[in-house]
């Protein structure tokens, strides 16, 4: 008999049968899923046509998840416990639609789904069929907050579901494949910034069945000793049930989940009781049991319970092997459905009596479907936080400094349900003046010389992005709000889980019984063209390649150029629900452009002509303009406004125009992304046939692709960041990528030959200007006075 580490305390004997036909009814229902397209109660001998043409799903995991899931059952209703279940292997996806059907939270939501023997064939037949449902945890499931399709993250999202939420436990069944990722071995440490009075509990669930879909998984291979000390040296109490016989693992796990239970009470009493206490060690169960359990044993002489063979669909299709056909109705009748259902196709009254009743079902639990529990956030007025702009171009103490006042003070007014996320960069983006009102949450040990560490706080930092997003992503679906920084070449890492994040709010947006949740705002600082000193490592900023991508619906990108802008930017975005916000800020001294006034109207409008920087003629007179000067971005704003100057000194019969986009997606056509300009506001901006000199924060094809169908595409030339980068000064950085202004202005002179033989001197002097920069800078390791010194001067100066 396998050992645990407690004695097992049997259940009474009628309860136990009751969870165990519960269990079968789960089962046979996945089952049902995986292989039905008709016949659901199996009323009469199984057929060809019964069976669906392609087989689609993943049986391995879902009877372990199936047992996890009715033993979790008991202990919501016997110890009245808020509790939301999150499937790592969401790839079991049958599990967790079986188990909110017989629980009656599916059919409420939808209610074609009736529970009856109608509704059991349409939710067989829906499930990886054209025009049904995901074979994954997917949104369209009541009580998912994770769907799993790419594994890794599943922890990181129990942790930042149960922030802020004490009455909460996320049951966290973590698959032994998933267990081998980097997002999901770093997301043990997460119990040091659980906090047991003001957070909830994340209960784990390390289900080793094994197998990946064709290797053994590692923590399936090492020794019991091994594994206990691996998970005790992350600071969990382990507690261990193994085995494959029914009637054992029952008790088993129900013993184990009592005394976790226990365990969780008393820590969370302790915590109450005493106001200094130590960082607990938290219970965890690790579910030993054999892949693809009660499935079939061989299929033509091959082994398929207990190996990797079970993983996905362990009978292939009679269609093409009609011996399979009796095989997968034995498997079905093995759970004996006449048991489980009445005549009607209904879950008999004993077994339905066993599911939680009410918000107590985890599929019906509004912490899993957080758009219900949201409240809009207290805000500070923005506008009380502006930098003073008595004249374009005063210099400034840097864009997210002045940020980090208004973001503390939405912490202060919001303390129990807005977090700020960061690997440990708040203060490096210079959001220092949150630590102010708050401090880092940590519950592991600190020493006498720490900064801003207590076990209660607003600011979230660990140095692996994946938990940022995770924690974060976790804390929005659950109802509430946040905002992650990090630096913008870093914040790659995270691309991949950006994308399932964009993918679940796609498609929640089209299920009504999901209300919206708050936006995912980044604020990336520390951007490509202000990282000179830490080199080409940290110069990228292609993460807003990957975000343009997604579905315009979901996506939002702003490139503010001065801190004004930023404040009326993040304002928006604070606000705003069910959106990817992208803001990409500087945090060194630069100039300063708009006054308040004038940046909310200029982020109200997210693209327009400054004409305090132009001396074009009215806007209607396409002819009488020479030159569009477009720039996004603060340092292609302070470039363009640059090469602006040089260029009305030298050659000042041209006529110029100065362009600045704050909000990337103006450029599309409105057709391709609402926040687009129709073509005929496009024209008035960009004119029909002028050439435009266009600084880019990114990669210069982004611009290309967002502008590709507009009139005088073929006139705009893109200047931006084209993978050139080393450890040198802040100018040479644009040098080095051809933006800056020296460069800007040599475009304009190759592109307008009425400029002529001033046009060529201007060019010559620029030329040797840009090699005096590059002796000087070699010289003397900063960049020459006359651009560090550089300010704008305006036109009636």
């Amino acid at each position: 008999m396998p050992k645990t580490t407690m004695q097992t305390a049997a259940l009474a004997p009628d309860q136990l049968g009751l969870m165990d036909r519960y269990w079968r009814a789960s089962n046979y229902l996945s089952v049902g899923q995986i292989y039905l397209h008709d016949n659901p109660l199996l009323t009469r001998p199984l057929v060809l046509a019964d069976i669906k043409r392609i087989l689609l799903g993943h049986w391995g995991t879902t009877p372990g998840q199936n047992f996890i899931y009715v033993h979790l059952n008991r202990i919501i209703k016997q110890y009245d416990l808020s509790m939301i279940y999150i499937s790592g292997p969401g790839h079991g996806g049958p599990a967790v639609v079986a188990n909110t059907y017989l629980e009656g939270s599916y059919s409420e939501i939808y209610p074609d789904i009736s529970q009856d023997t109608v509704g059991l064939q349409k939710l067989f037949k829906q499930f990886s069929f054209p025009g049904g449902i995901p074979s994954h945890a997917s949104p369209e499931c009541p009580g998912s907050i994770h769907e799993g399709g790419e594994l890794g993250y599943s922890l990181s999202h129990a942790f930042g579901a149960v922030f802020d939420n004490p009455e909460l436990i996320a049951a966290c069944v973590v698959g032994d494949g998933e267990a081998e990722t980097g997002p999901l071995a770093t997301a043990w440490h997460s119990n040091k910034f659980l906090n047991p009075n003001t957070d909830g509990v994340v209960l784990p669930i390390l289900h080793l069945n094994g197998y990946k879909i064709a290797n053994p998984t590692v923590l399936a291979r090492i020794s019991h000793q091994e594994l206990e000390q691996l998970f005790r040296g992350y600071g969990w109490h382990p507690i261990f049930v193994e085995g494959s016989d029914p009637d054992y693992m029952h008790k088993a796990m129900a013993t184990a989940l009592d005394f976790a239970v226990r365990e969780i009470k008393a820590i969370k009493l302790n915590a109450q009781e005493n106001r200094v206490f130590e960082r607990p060690r938290w219970p965890m169960i690790i579910l030993k049991s054999p892949k693809g359990w009660t499935g079939p044993k061989i299929v033509d002489g091959v082994q398929i319970e207990g190996t990797f063979h079970a993983h996905q669909v362990p009978i292939s299709n009679p269609e093409s092997k009609p011996e399979h056909l009796p095989l997968i109705e034995e498997w079905l009748r093995s759970y004996r459905p006449q048991e489980l259902f009445d005549s009607l196709g209904r879950l008999l009254p004993e077994l339905a009596e066993l599911a939680p009743k009410g918000e107590r079902r985890m599929g019906a639990n509004p912490h899993a479907n957080g758009g219900l529990l949201l409240k809009s956030l207290q805000m500070p007025d923005f506008r009380d936080y502006a930098c003073a702009v008595p004249k374009h171009g005063v210099r400034g103490v840097g864009d997210t400094h002045v940020l980090g006042p208004f973001v503390r003070d939405v912490i202060k007014l919001n303390q129990e349900n807005f977090r700020v996320f960061g690997p440990d960069e708040t203060i490096s983006n210079g959001l220092e003046a949150v630590f102010e009102t708050t401090n880092r949450q940590w519950e592991a040990t600190t020493k006498i010389n720490d900064e801003y560490l207590a076990p209660n706080g607003r600011v979230m930092e660990m140095l692996s992005e994946h938990q940022c997003q995770g924690w974060l992503e976790g804390y929005l679906l659950t109802g509430r709000h946040g905002l992650f920084n990090c630096y913008e070449a870093f914040i790659h890492i995270v691309d991949s889980m950006f994308n399932q994040h964009a993918k679940w709010l796609k498609v929640t947006a089209g299920l009504s019984w999901r209300p919206k949740i708050a936006s995912l705002n980044y604020l990336l600082a520390s951007h490509v063209w202000r990282q000179d000193h830490n080199g080409f490592t940290h110069q990228d900023p292609g993460f807003i390649d990957h975000v343009v991508n997604k579905k315009a619906e979901i996506v939002r990108v702003y490139l503010p150029p001065d801190a004004n802008c930023l404040l009326s930017v993040m304002d928006h975005c604070l606000r705003s629900k069910h959106y990817v916000n992208v803001v990409i800020a500087g945090k060194h001294p630069a100039p300063q452009w708009l006054d308040m006034d004038a940046a909310v109207k200029h982020c109200a409008a997210g693209i327009g002509i400054w004409d305090w920087a132009s001396n074009d003629t009215e806007l209607s007179n396409h002819a009488e303009t020479d030159i569009v000067m477009a720039c996004c971005g603060d340092v292609p704003t302070l470039e363009t406004l640059a090469a602006v100057s040089i260029l009305r000194k030298h050659l000042p019969t041209l006529n110029i125009r100065v362009v600045n986009v704050v909000d990337l997606m103006k450029l599309q056509p409105q057709t391709e992304h609402p926040h687009g300009l129709n073509d005929a506001e496009f024209d008035l901006l960009f004119t029909e046939n002028k050439p435009v000199i266009f600084a880019f924060h990114a990669y210069p094809s982004l611009i290309h692709k967002l502008t590709y169908r507009r009139t005088n595409h073929r006139n705009i030339h893109v200047r931006g960041y084209k993978e050139e980068g080393t450890i040198t000064t802040a100018f040479d950085m644009t040098v080095l990528n051809d933006m800056d202004r020296f460069h800007l202005v040599i475009d304009v002179i190759d592109r307008l030959p009425q400029t002529g033989v001033k046009g060529v001197e201007l060019k010559r002097m620029l030329s040797e200007k840009l090699i005096e920069h590059r002796q000087y800078i070699n010289q003397y390791g900063v960049d020459m006075p006359e651009i560090r010194d550089w300010k704008w001067s305006d036109k009636d100066e």
